[in-house]
């Protein structure tokens, strides 16, 4: 399995968003495209936040309590983004999974965003690996 690389089994084909997209129509992308978040892209393609349903949440308890204009991307956001390299190894990338309780990372190639892998990407890695032996 080590020999297996992320970018083997990531999604390439992303919903992204932008910082600047409003905060309602971001809650509509994700419903509408059933996923549960999206990773965030300034300009020039590069990852800066990633945008989740509990992000948005809190979009729903500022709105209810304060009143207020629902906002854009980037207020809700989190920055602090944790990534993988597309040729990290599959095995490796469980272990992670695993230790950090995580669904999803956004995969990164020199720097730029390439995919986003999940935990069921995983398991599909581990079902052609038990089929091919």
């Amino acid at each position: 399995m080590r020999s297996v690389r992320v970018q083997d089994y990531m999604a390439t084909r992303l919903v992204t968003l932008s910082p600047q997209t409003s905060a309602v129509e971001a809650m509509r992308t994700l419903l509408d495209r059933r996923i549960s978040g999206a990773p965030v892209v300034d300009g020039e393609g590069q990852l800066v936040g990633v945008l989740s349903e509990v992000d948005l949440m809190q979009v729903v308890v500022q709105d209810s309590y304060y009143d207020e204009n629902s906002g854009v991307v980037g207020d809700f956001m989190k920055t602090a983004i944790e990534t993988v390299d597309a040729n990290e190894d599959i095995y490796s990338l469980a272990e992670r999974f695993m230790r950090e309780g995580r669904r999803r990372y956004p995969v990164l190639k020199d720097g730029r965003l390439v995919g986003q892998i999940s935990r069921r990407d995983v398991l599909r890695a581990f079902e052609d690996f038990l089929q091919r032996r």
